[in-house]
């Protein structure tokens, strides 16, 4: 059955739209159907596949069709969706130096807004870095901030700044 790209695009929204009525076995399955019927070449049915496998606990699996992604390329938003994914998905498997490579190598989107650096300050935390960790998630926020942007961003980079004489500085 061929189908065009928009009703394929419609099919993967709708199975999202599904994910809490079915067993993680049948959502990989439909995820899987329709990765196969995926009427263009780039990565995004990789992609689409590789994020059902990262709901439903599949990390490993996830893992791999990540990269296949990467490997057929993807749009703009599809990347930076990949990126806090990956990263994600890669802190959660302990792999840890390759999650913060790839989180700190994220591409900017509107889709992600500052996901790619919460989920980078949270795999510092699980690197046993704190200090860095809380930096990043302080700055991911600075821009939603209404005031305070300066005290913030002073406050954020005296977490990991080199130890003083003991002066005490003010933002």
């Amino acid at each position: 059955m061929n189908v065009t790209v928009q009703e394929w695009e419609a099919s993967v929204a709708d199975l999202w739209e599904r994910f809490d009525s079915f067993d993680r076995r049948e959502g990989v399955a439909a995820m899987r159907e329709l990765a196969d019927a995926c009427p263009t070449s780039d990565g995004r049915a990789a992609f689409e596949l590789a994020g059902m496998y990262d709901s439903t606990g599949f990390e490993l699996e996830a893992g791999s069709e990540y990269e296949r992604a990467l490997r057929l390329g993807l749009d703009e938003a599809r990347h930076a969706q990949l990126a806090v994914q990956y990263g994600s998905t890669l802190r959660n498997l302990g792999r840890l130096d390759e999650a913060l490579a790839v989180l700190r190598a994220a591409p900017t989107h509107e889709s992600t807004g500052s996901a790619p650096r919460i989920v980078l300050a949270l795999t510092l935390h699980s690197a046993g870095r704190k200090d860095e960790a809380l930096q990043v998630a302080i700055e991911a926020h600075l821009d939603a901030l209404p005031r305070y942007q300066r005290s913030m961003r002073n406050y954020a980079a005296a977490l990991t700044a080199p130890a003083s004489s003991g002066e005490a500085t003010t933002p």
